[in-house]
């Protein structure tokens, strides 16, 4: 089977947010910044009750305001950073082989991706999972990286689908 398909900067961005908001590790981390800094906050408001001339009422209730305030906001912040940095990255260095035109190879042995700069060869074997949004498959060939196929250029989604399916599971 063979599939050509045009990856853009735009594709490769939301493979990143896609990664990121699957990943336990980056969940895990947007966690722990979510909902330490409050308590931080809440201690904050203690010591500045506490050696300050500040009512603890008072302290309390511009932190707690604070630390809601970062709760409910902090996702945003840190998807919003992620994007950029990716977008950054993807500006400092030469992308020409990750974007661009692709043909796409399956064999039984298992895919052979080309671009205008050359050739990347992972056996069934080495494909460690195949995830899905509503506009990609992603083929992991690691923890973190894939190949993206989008759909837009598939003539059959679920003929796709089936058919990596079935060579990730015999592999």
């Amino acid at each position: 089977m063979e599939i050509r398909y045009h990856l853009t900067e735009e594709d490769y961005l939301n493979f990143n947010m896609f990664h990121v908001k699957n990943s336990k590790a980056a969940m895990h981390s947007l966690n722990i910044q979510r909902y330490l800094l409050p308590v931080i906050f809440i201690i904050a408001a203690y010591l500045a009750s506490t050696y300050g001339d500040l009512p603890f009422v008072e302290a309390f209730v511009i932190y707690f305001i604070t630390a809601v305030l970062w709760i409910l906001f902090y996702p945003k912040f840190f998807f919003r950073h992620v994007k950029r940095m990716t977008m950054k990255m993807m500006k400092e260095g030469k992308n020409e082989g990750m974007l661009g035109d692709h043909v796409l190879r399956m064999t039984d042995e298992g895919i052979v991706d080309s671009s205008a700069n050359g050739e990347t060869r992972v056996n069934w074997a080495g494909i460690v999972e195949m995830k899905e949004d509503q506009n990609y498959i992603y083929l992991y060939n690691s923890g973190v990286s894939a190949c993206i196929l989008p759909k837009r250029d598939l003539n059959d989604v679920a003929g796709v689908r089936n058919y990596l399916a079935g060579k990730i599971k015999s592999s």
